[in-house]
């Protein structure tokens, strides 16, 4: 057997790990697979194929690395991060607050245990979600977030 079918073989288990991940390293490797396979169709050896491989992988990742696709996503946290989380930027009524500064709020049609960010005093009235704690919702009120 043709030692290129593996290395296609290696490439095709990584494009799907690639398409279950959404990272774009994945897609290097089988970059890399691809590239060893290529040379390995040609016939030229093992210990040759592996260097090709690992050269191609680290030449894509540096070309996108210089183009900026592989940057980090976001500074903020997952729990504040609007992207990851639907709930933040919703809006929620207060009725009133506990003496400990907490509440429940109607939210997606069940009662969510709800708490005031860090500085904002705790009155009745319209708040945006900001932040997720565990399963309790972080509230601004909401002519702070407009």
């Amino acid at each position: 057997m043709n030692p290129a079918w593996v290395w296609f073989g290696l490439m095709a288990l990584a494009l799907i790990g690639e398409v279950m991940s959404g990272t774009f390293y994945l897609l290097m490797v089988a970059i890399g697979f691809a590239a060893a396979g290529i040379v390995a169709w040609a016939g030229v050896d093992i210990a040759w194929q592996l260097v090709v491989c690992a050269a191609a992988v680290l030449l894509a990742v540096l070309v996108l690395k210089r183009l900026n696709i592989l940057k980090k996503r976001g500074s903020s946290a997952p729990s504040r991060n609007a992207d990851l989380n639907m709930d933040i930027g919703q809006t929620v009524k207060v009725e009133a607050w506990d003496a400990d500064g907490a509440t429940r709020v109607w939210y997606r049609g069940a009662h969510w245990r709800a708490e005031a960010a860090p500085g904002v005093s705790p009155v009745p009235g319209l708040y945006v979600i900001t932040e997720l704690k565990g399963s309790s919702l972080v509230l601004s009120p909401a002519h702070a977030a407009a």
